[in-house]
C-alpha cells in the first residue's frame, strides 16, 4: 500500500525562489519490486533513502538475495529477515546488503508480514512484523538509516537482532566475509565493522550504531559460539542479540563509512545525532520533493505515478562514496581527501546508464554531472582505465565496452563545468588503447574489429567499441587534437569490417577474416561464448548509434532501412533460446534490456517519424504500469526508469553524446524542467483526438518549426518552450502491433 502525503509546499532552492508542487506524494516505491508470472519486475526496492545517498535501508525479504532478488526484496515473499544498509537498484545480479537489523521479542531471525501492513513513500518505509506484533518504520539521511521500532506486546522485553553476516548469496561471486568486528562502546552505542567480498572486490564497511535506550544485555554470537555480555566479538560470523527491557519504543541511527569507524561517528553526528525521527523523515520527504520538482509535469495521475517514480528510481544512483570530512577510500584501497565542497560517488552501471540516464543527468543535475565525472577519472588514478561497472569504489568489470568514455566526453561537450578537460583526455585515450580484460586493443587496432575466436561477445564489443572510439574522437577534436581525431574516428567505422553484404546483418569473423558459420540472427547470446551479448544479432543490428546515417546507406537507404525496422518490430519469430535478459517484446525488440532501447526513435531519422511515435506510445502504454510488475525488465540503476522520463516529455537521446535529442511523442500534457541557471524549459502538447492523439503534426522550438525530428540539447539548457501539436491520425502508415 503507498501511502500518500499531502504536505505543504516545499520551497525551490532557485535563486527566483519560486515554489514546487508536491510532487514526491507520487512516488510509488513498490513498482518494480516483485514479478508476476512470465515477468520480470524491476528488481527494486521500497525501502528509504536519499537522492544519490550512501546508504538504502529496506527489508530483505530472502535470507541470501540472489540474481531474482537482486535489491534484497520480492514483493511476493511474506517473509522479512531484517533490513540492511546498502543496495543495489533494479540490478541483475546482487550485491551489498550490509548489516541487517531485525527488532524482536523472542529468539528469532525472521517474521512474517502482509502488504496490508506495509507502506512506503519518498525516504520512508513502514511495516508491521506479525511474528512478535512490532512496527518497524525507516528513514534515512544521507549516510544514516534511521530506525523506529514500536514493540505492542508489553509483556516482553525489546530486543533487536543484528547481523554481521547477512549478505547477498554467499555461493555467487566468491562472496565471504572475510572480517567483522561488534563492539559495544557506551550502554547506548555499538561499532564495528565487516570485510567482505563478492561482486565488488574487499568491501570495507564500518558503523556506528546509536540507540534510544540502553542496551541491558547483549548476546554476542561468532558462529556457533555465543557469549553473554562481552564488549567485543571479532570474527567471520557474527551476530548479536541486543536487549532493551520492556520498551514502547526504540530507535537507531546507524551510520556507515568506506573509510573508518571515525568517519561513521562524524556522518552520525553531522547528519542525525539527536534529531528526531519524525524530523528526519521530514527532511528526507523535502529533499525529494526538491529534486523531483526540477520537472513539473501536468498529466493523468496514474501516469504521474509512472513519471515521478521513473524519476525517483532514476536519482537512487549513482552513490555518495565520501564522508562528510570529504574522505573516500581510493581504487587503491587508500584513504584519499576531497577538496571542500567535492564529493566522490560510485555505482556506475555504465553500459546500461550512458544511453539515457546520464544525458538526463547532464539537465537535472549539472553539478553532480561533475561530481560523477571526477570521480571516474579518481578510478583512472589509481586502476589505469576508467569505469566499465563501478561497485563500493572497486571496478567489477561487469559488461563490455568501457562507457565511462561517452559519459565524461557528453558532459564535457555540453559544457558541464568543473571537469578538466585535458585530464578527461588523457584518461578517455589511456581507457581506449591499453588493452585490459574484454579490450584488447591490440587485437582491435591489428584486425579492425574482434575476431570471435580470440575475443568473445566480438560482434557486440565492436560495435560498443566503436561508439566509445567516437566519442573519444570528439573530444580530441574539441582539444584540437586532430591526429589522434583522425585515429578514433577510422576506429569508430570499424563496425563496417563486420557487416555481411548480402545478409545485411553484422556477423561475426575468426582471425583469418573468415565468417563464422553457420549464423542465426535470432539466437541469443549471454555474457561470454556468443558473438552477442545479452542479445542477438537483430537487436544489435541497430547499435551504431553514433553514424545512423551511414547504416540506412548500408542497409540499402531508407526504404529498406525501414522495412527492415518493420520486421523486426512486428516479427513473431521465436527460434533460438532467449537470454534471461530479454523481455518486454514488440516484434523482436526486447524492451526489457538496453541494447534496443533507441532502436524506436530510428524511425523519425528515416523519414518515417509516425512509426517513431507509434512505437513509443505502445511502449509506454503496455511495458510500464503501476504494479509490482511495472517494469519489463531489470531497472538496471534507473535506465529502464529514464527511458520513461525522456520518452513521457518527447524526445530521447539516441546517440547519448551527440548534444542532441530524437523527437518522439509527448505522454505529458506540459512539462516544465527548471534548470539549474534559474531558467526553465517547458514541453507543451495541444492534442486534436483526446489520449489518442500521438501523432505529431507539428513540434515548435520557441515559435518556430523544428528543423528536422531532433532537438539540441543547447536549446533545451537555454530555455524556451517546445510546443507540440498532437493528431489522433498518423499522415503516413504504420504498424499493426500485437
Amino acid at each position: 500500500m503507498k501511502r500518500q502525503y499531502v504536505w505543504a509546499l516545499a520551497l525551490w532552492g532557485m535563486s527566483c525562489a519560486a515554489v514546487a508542487q508536491d510532487v514526491a506524494r507520487y512516488v510509488n516505491p513498490f513498482i518494480g519490486t516483485g514479478a508476476v508470472a512470465n515477468s520480470l519486475s524491476g528488481n527494486n526496492y521500497p525501502g528509504a533513502t536519499m537522492p544519490f545517498g550512501m546508504v538504502q535501508l529496506s527489508p530483505d525479504t530472502r535470507d541470501a538475495p540472489d540474481w531474482a532478488q537482486a535489491s534484497g526484496y520480492d514483493y511476493n515473499d511474506k517473509t522479512i529477515f531484517g533490513f540492511s544498509h546498502t543496495r543495489l537498484s533494479g540490478t541483475g545480479a546482487s550485491d551489498l546488503i550490509d548489516i541487517l537489523m531485525l527488532p524482536i521479542q523472542d529468539w528469532r531471525t525472521e517474521s512474517r508480514f502482509s502488504h496490508a501492513k506495509e507502506e512506503a513513500e519518498a525516504g520512508y518505509y513502514r511495516v508491521l512484523l506479525q511474528d512478535d506484533s512490532i512496527q518497524a518504520e525507516l528513514t534515512a539521511t544521507e549516510r544514516t538509516g534511521v530506525h523506529r521500532y514500536t514493540y505492542y506486546n508489553k509483556e516482553k522485553p525489546a530486543q533487536i537482532f543484528f547481523d554481521l553476516n547477512h549478505s547477498a548469496n554467499k555461493g555467487s561471486w566468491g562472496r565471504q566475509v572475510i572480517n567483522a568486528q561488534i563492539r559495544k562502546v557506551s550502554p547506548t552505542r555499538i561499532e564495528g565493522y565487516r570485510m567482505i567480498t563478492g561482486w565488488a572486490k574487499f568491501r570495507k564497511v564500518y558503523f556506528c550504531a546509536e540507540f534510544s535506550q540502553p542496551i541491558t544485555g547483549a548476546e554476542m554470537w561468532n558462529g556457533d559460539r555465543c557469549n553473554r555480555d562481552i564488549a567485543v566479538v571479532n570474527g567471520t560470523n557474527l551476530r548479536a542479540v541486543l536487549e532493551f527491557g520492556p520498551q514502547d519504543v526504540v530507535e537507531c541511527r546507524l551510520a556507515i563509512s568506506p573509510v573508518s569507524i571515525d568517519n561513521a561517528r562524524q556522518n552520525l553526528q553531522a547528519e542525525a545525532e539527536g534529531r528526531p525521527f519524525d524530523e528526519l523523515r521530514r527532511a528526507a520527504y523535502d529533499t525529494w520533493n526538491r529534486e523531483l520538482g526540477k520537472v513539473q509535469v501536468e498529466v493523468g495521475e496514474e501516469e504521474k505515478e509512472i513519471f515521478y517514480t521513473a524519476l525517483y528510481h532514476a536519482m537512487i544512483q549513482p552513490n555518495l562514496f565520501s564522508d562528510v570530512n570529504g574522505q573516500y577510500m581510493a581504487a587503491d584501497y587508500s584513504v584519499r581527501q576531497l577538496p571542500e565542497g567535492v564529493r566522490h560517488y560510485t555505482t556506475f552501471s555504465l553500459w546500461d546508464t550512458f544511453r539515457a540516464a546520464h544525458p538526463l543527468y547532464t539537465i537535472l543535475e549539472p553539478e553532480r554531472t561533475a561530481d560523477f565525472a571526477n570521480s571516474m577519472m579518481r578510478q583512472y588514478d589509481y586502476y589505469g582505465y576508467l569505469p566499465v561497472w563501478q561497485l563500493w569504489g572497486q571496478d567489477n568489470y561487469c559488461m563490455i565496452g568501457n562507457h565511462a568514455v561517452p559519459v565524461i566526453v557528453d558532459a564535457i561537450l555540453k559544457g558541464v563545468p568543473g571537469i578538466d578537460a585535458e585530464k578527461a583526455y588523457e584518461a578517455v585515450k589511456m581507457s581506449l588503447t591499453t588493452p585490459h580484460l574484454n579490450s584488447p586493443f591490440d587485437v582491435w587496432d591489428k584486425y579492425g574489429y574482434m575476431p570471435e575466436d580470440l575475443q568473445s561477445q566480438s560482434v557486440s564489443i565492436t560495435l560498443e567499441e566503436c561508439f566509445d572510439d567516437w566519442c573519444a574522437a570528439q573530444l580530441a577534436k574539441h582539444l584540437g587534437k586532430e591526429a589522434d581525431y583522425e585515429y578514433f574516428m577510422k576506429r569508430s567505422a570499424y563496425y563496417r569490417n563486420l557487416h555481411h553484404p548480402d545478409t545485411k546483418f553484422f556477423q561475426p569473423k575468426n582471425s583469418k577474416g573468415e565468417w563464422i558459420l553457420p549464423f542465426d540472427p535470432y539466437k541469443y547470446g549471454a555474457n561470454g561464448g556468443y558473438p552477442f551479448t545479452e542479445g542477438n544479432g537483430w537487436q544489435y543490428y541497430w547499435y551504431v548509434p553514433h553514424n545512423v546515417p551511414d547504416l540506412v546507406a548500408l542497409t540499402g537507404g531508407e526504404k529498406a532501412f525501414c522495412q527492415r525496422l518493420d520486421e523486426f518490430f512486428t516479427s513473431d519469430e521465436t527460434s533460438g533460446a532467449k537470454n534471461d535478459n530479454a523481455s518486454g517484446f514488440v516484434g523482436l525488440y526486447a524492451h526489457g534490456n538496453e541494447p534496443s532501447h533507441h532502436v524506436a526513435y530510428l524511425y523519425a531519422l528515416a523519414g518515417q517519424p509516425d512509426k517513431t511515435q507509434q512505437i513509443v506510445d505502445h511502449i509506454k502504454r503496455t511495458l510500464y504500469n503501476t504494479s509490482s510488475s511495472g517494469y519489463a525488465g531489470n531497472d538496471d540503476c534507473g535506465e529502464m526508469s529514464v527511458w520513461y522520463v525522456f520518452s513521457a516529455l518527447g524526445f530521447y537521446p539516441v546517440n547519448p553524446a551527440s548534444g542532441e535529442y530524437v523527437i518522439g511523442t509527448p505522454t505529458v500534457d506540459r512539462a516544465v524542467l527548471r534548470l539549474a541557471d534559474g531558467k526553465t524549459f517547458t514541453v507543451t502538447a495541444k492534442r486534436k483526438g483526446g489520449t489518442e492523439a500521438v501523432y505529431v503534426k507539428s513540434v515548435r522550438l520557441n515559435g518556430r518549426k523544428l528543423d528536422g525530428w531532433t532537438l539540441k540539447h543547447a536549446d533545451l539548457m537555454a530555455g524556451g518552450t517546445l510546443e507540440f501539436e498532437l493528431s489522433a491520425k498518423p499522415k503516413g502508415k504504420v504498424l499493426d502491433l500485437q
